[in-house]
């Protein structure tokens, strides 16, 4: 079992890392997700651990079913109890977003998993989650890049 410094949040099971530091967006990015019908798996920090060959996330104990609301407070929502992590989202500043990045992965736990960058207070963070992994689920992404319209 490993914790890491990330929010989870799953659809059908297959979960997200989203990772950043504090203030970049986790929990904001995770309830927008949920509130589009996403589940909580867990906030801030997450236990990674291997179940039937696939890298697994489920909350620590000590957090299980909460969530930070920044300028509400912490509340209860309840969470699933673990779900298949199938790609991480690095929440950066926008500055640090590239326009078109090389495919890029990251080694969990000895699993490959696929990672982004966003900016999750972007208003379309939510939507570029599923569409990346929409992309990754049925091989939509595209290897060569056009030229810029002028």
């Amino acid at each position: 079992m490993e914790r890491v410094h990330a929010t989870a949040v799953a659809w059908e099971g297959n979960a997200v890392l989203l990772r950043g530091g504090s203030g970049s967006g986790k929990s904001d990015l995770a309830l927008r997700l949920i509130d589009a019908g996403w589940d909580l798996v867990a906030d801030d920090y997450t236990e990674l651990h291997e179940a039937g060959g696939t890298l697994c996330a489920r909350a620590p104990e000590n957090i299980k079913g909460l969530i930070e609301v920044r300028g509400i407070g912490i509340m209860r929502l309840g969470c699933v109890a673990r779900a298949t992590v199938v790609a991480v989202f690095d929440l950066l500043p926008l500055s640090e977003i590239e326009r078109l990045p090389e495919a890029r992965t990251e080694t969990l736990m000895g699993h490959a998993v696929p990672r982004f960058a966003l900016h999750g207070f972007d208003a379309s963070a939510v939507a570029k989650v599923r569409m990346a992994l929409k992309a990754q689920a049925e091989n939509l992404f595209h290897s060569t890049v056009a030229e810029p319209h002028p």
